[in-house]
């Protein structure tokens, strides 16, 4: 397994503002990793480091080439979805495609038609014509006909409805993801990646605080309910967060000895979701 992306104290300020205090972190080939942080921690700075668009300190290897100095080199294998909407309104379905035949070494018009003809798309259709849905299938259909290494995501589903984001990351998994490729994904919507996740990372003021596998992170993190009896006892072994469902308190703890938390309540693993809340409490404070 090679490294796809080694970053080391990387950092970036825009005037007073600090969006990377020092972040360090690897990814590796054939994994899918979200980045996840709150409004305003980094995410999409480092993103931009990543594919080149923007200068940085530290250090920063992507493909085993620096950003800064590779750009065109390494967008030759990489491919990039942000919110779809900015594409021109007057660019219609066969024209793109044959922009990105022009400028792609590694596009397959063979293999984008393909993926064209499973949707409603015609060559002539035009972006002013087509529902935020159809966009998202159109641009998908450019970037999964390109045999690019690492493929980023900054929030690709916003604004879709449930059955567009599902058919979005279905696609992802069945008609582009394998062991030779790379996705980095960064959305608000973490219960919607969370079973396609094979790696999480958290990002918060800039920094990497967390940084496992799914498994560690099942291994490490764990949630107890325990009736108002026992809540106390809970409570004193400082777990990481508690919140209240139904009358009974739901505690999570960080490498505890789940043996004496099974004799307070019922276990299980948290989501993603109450994970980050937990691990981001007084972000906004």
């Amino acid at each position: 397994m090679s490294t796809v992306i080694s970053a080391n104290g990387l950092s970036k300020t825009y005037k007073d503002s600090r969006a990377l205090a020092g972040a360090s972190f690897q990814i590796q080939s054939g994994r899918i990793v979200g980045l996840i942080g709150p409004n305003g921690a980094g995410k999409t700075t480092a993103l931009k480091a990543i594919l080149g668009l923007t200068d940085f300190d530290g250090e920063l290897s992507v493909l085993g080439m620096d950003p800064r100095h590779s750009r065109n080199k390494l967008m030759e294998q990489v491919c990039f979805i942000a919110d779809v909407a900015v594409l021109p309104r007057w660019l219609c379905v066969k024209d793109a495609v044959d922009f990105v035949e022009a400028v792609h070494p590694r596009f397959s018009r063979a293999k984008c038609e393909a993926f064209l003809a499973r949707t409603k798309l015609t060559p002539r259709m035009k972006v002013k014509q087509m529902s935020k849905g159809m966009i998202v299938q159109m641009h998908l259909a450019l970037v999964m006909a390109i045999d690019a290494r690492l493929l980023v995501l900054d929030e690709p589903t916003l604004g879709l409805d449930l059955l567009y984001r599902k058919q979005f990351y279905q696609s992802l998994l069945e008609d582009y993801f394998d062991e030779d490729k790379t996705i980095l994904i960064t959305t608000h919507q973490v219960e919607e990646i969370e079973h396609i996740l094979t790696d999480l990372m958290f990002i918060r003021d800039g920094r990497i605080v967390l940084d496992a596998d799914m498994d560690a992170v099942g291994e490490r993190f764990c949630e107890v309910m325990v009736g108002a009896e026992r809540a106390a006892e809970a409570r004193a072994l400082k777990p990481l967060d508690e919140r209240q469902v139904f009358g009974k308190s739901i505690f999570l703890f960080d490498n505890a000895d789940r043996g004496h938390l099974s004799t307070l309540g019922e276990l299980r693993r948290p989501s993603i979701a109450d994970l980050f809340v937990a691990t981001m409490k007084g972000t906004y404070a």
